[in-house]
């Protein structure tokens, strides 16, 4: 039975970076990062007489909340501490409010800020997408209970509100009572655009990928060219793989998309297995995404909306154009990612009535997660919502536990031996499969904390890209 949801009071929050070096650079879209910060966040707050920290952490990635070109890699990142520390301020100046609540009450004004400071939507919602999942932390560990257990509960408050008028009869306390979390998921590898088959070849062998996601360039001779060229050797090395298609908001028109989809039909690999290609992740730029003229139900797969999913209503309106499919990831928020699956469950029972097969649906992606807090989270919001494989890139780019210290790496992987591997400790990845089981104690899935001593200022987050 659900239990009436507790209200929490912020005492302080705290922000810290550290950098991460990338063992080989990643290309996705127009940038190739070498290195990058990782926010860490620390909330100190009160549950009743219950005092309680919670964590989160996430990369600050440059050129995908905000690929403007008028902004460098490390005005991005000045976005994105930007959009934290309002959200900090928010919170931490608030009534005693339930977890949802305080996302609730916060949500349009900090998006207003956001709007104001020139930010995209993406950037804005960064900041409460960390501090949501701290808050969500302190409060699983105020009751002793795991993530799992506290939204089967729905402990943090979830209800009808304003900012989802499309769900305003929905049954929240019944539809998380119902969700019946994954013990493990498919690691979906990614192949970044300066990835060659041989290392594609070199990660199968080492971790037993079935599932892939490659990068497109936005060029349909080109990337047609290249997959020509790598999808006979998934199939000579992962026999019956899945893979996805990322463009990554490149490519320039609905004429390019046209060309894309007509090369895909001629790839033989594709003619042979169809279904091999699960669907296509955002291959035009976020702006356009809602532009009824694009051919969106021309393509040989599904299309799946990730940048483009910045405010809370976008599945919505792409839902209605043809984009049947959102991604979920931590950095876009929490709360917008349970919102969205929901959807999916109301869409296609929706179109059951009406005698339409199931279409929408839910992908797992990846901000290059690193080991630790920003993985562990991310994979228990994929459990959580039933998505069976999800991307998987920061380990393989990121390399373990990074410049954290190893006493850090250690202390993680002793509390979750079913997730790493190794000296120094690695993501642990066996025949293409994660095996989640010790994210199901309590807190939200972390068995250990970051070192905080280890931590730079927020301030110096800019100069680590």
């Amino acid at each position: 039975m659900p239990t009436e949801a507790p209200r929490l009071v912020l005492h302080e929050v705290e922000l810290g970076v550290r950098p991460v070096r990338l063992r080989a650079p990643f290309r996705f879209g127009a940038v190739t990062l070498t290195a990058c910060p990782e926010l860490f966040v620390c909330v100190h707050a009160s549950v009743g007489q219950q005092r309680a920290a919670g964590h989160a952490a996430e990369m600050m990635v440059p050129k995908w909340f905000d690929k403007r070109l008028a902004f460098s890699l490390s005005d991005n990142v000045t976005q994105l501490t930007a959009a934290v520390r309002r959200a900090a301020a928010a919170y931490t100046a608030d009534a005693p409010a339930t977890a949802f609540g305080l996302f609730e009450r916060h949500h349009a004004a900090l998006s207003r800020a956001g709007e104001a400071a020139g930010e995209t939507a993406l950037t804005t919602s960064y900041g409460q997408a960390l501090l949501d999942r701290a808050v969500l932390d302190a409060l699983c560990r105020a009751g002793g209970l795991s993530f799992f257990d506290a939204m089967a509960r729905n402990l943090p408050g979830v209800q009808a509100t304003p900012l989802l008028p499309d769900l305003g009869a929905f049954d929240w306390d019944g539809w998380l009572a119902r969700r019946q979390p994954l013990h493990a998921l498919d690691a979906r590898h990614t192949v970044g655009l300066l990835d060659t088959p041989a290392s594609v070849a070199e990660a199968i062998a080492a971790y037993g990928h079935t599932h892939f996601k490659i990068k497109l360039g936005g060029l349909p001779g080109p990337d047609v060219a290249r997959l020509a060229e790598l999808l006979p050797v998934l199939d000579r090395h992962a026999p019956g793989h899945v893979f996805t298609l990322d463009g990554n908001e490149q490519y320039a028109d609905g004429a390019a998309l046209r060309v894309l989809f007509e090369g895909l039909r001629t790839l033989p690999a594709l003619q042979r297995r169809p279904r091999a290609l699960l669907y296509i992740e955002q291959p035009i730029a976020r702006d356009r995404s809602f532009d009824s003229t694009l051919p969106w139900r021309e393509a040989p797969a599904p299309l799946l909306m990730d940048e483009a999913d910045g405010t809370l209503d976008a599945y919505v309106r792409g839902h209605a154009l043809g984009w049947f499919g959102v991604s979920s990831k931590s950095c876009k928020g929490l709360y917008k990612a349970v919102a969205n699956r929901a959807r999916c469950d109301v869409f296609n029972e929706a179109g059951r009535r009406d005698g339409q097969p199931a279409q929408a649906f839910m992908s797992a992606e990846d901000l290059t997660c690193q080991a630790g807090l920003s993985v562990q989270q991310d994979l228990a919001l994929a459990a959580l919502l039933g998505l069976s494989h999800c991307e998987r890139n920061g380990h393989h780019y990121g390399q373990g536990f990074n410049t954290a210290p190893a006493a850090e790496g250690q202390a993680f992987a002793a509390a979750h031996p079913d997730m790493y591997a190794g000296q120094p400790p690695a993501l642990r990845i066996q025949g293409g499969r994660l095996h989640i089981d010790t994210l199901f104690a309590p807190g939200f899935a972390h068995g250990a904390d970051p070192d905080w001593a280890a931590m730079l200022p927020l301030d110096a987050a800019p100069g680590l890209v």
